[in-house]
């Protein structure tokens, strides 16, 4: 896939889109381990054992699916407009 328009030349990038989208979901199936698992994780990992949920591993593997989601938007968003322009309505 070229990287701009025009330009010929430039590798597929099709691996590393697919690694991209796989960090969501495995970070998103780990916070539902480490839920499942309860507080058990998060004594082997934490420093200070019955500190605040919110710095607990759980958090940590819930804020790293958010932050990868971006491939997964743009995945989507770009399935809408190819959508949108094969029905011939306007974006």
């Amino acid at each position: 896939m070229p990287t701009r328009a025009g330009d010929r030349a430039a590798p597929d990038c099709a691996p590393a889109r697919w690694i991209g989208l796989a960090a969501a979901p495995a970070f998103a199936l780990m916070t539902l381990g480490s839920v499942l698992a309860g507080t058990r994780a998060d004594a082997l990992c934490g420093a200070m054992q019955g500190s605040s949920p919110l710095f607990g591993m759980t958090a940590m593997y819930l804020l790293m699916a958010v932050f990868h989601l971006p491939p997964w938007l743009r995945l989507l968003c770009a399935a809408r407009r190819h959508a949108r322009g094969a029905a011939g309505v306007a974006p």
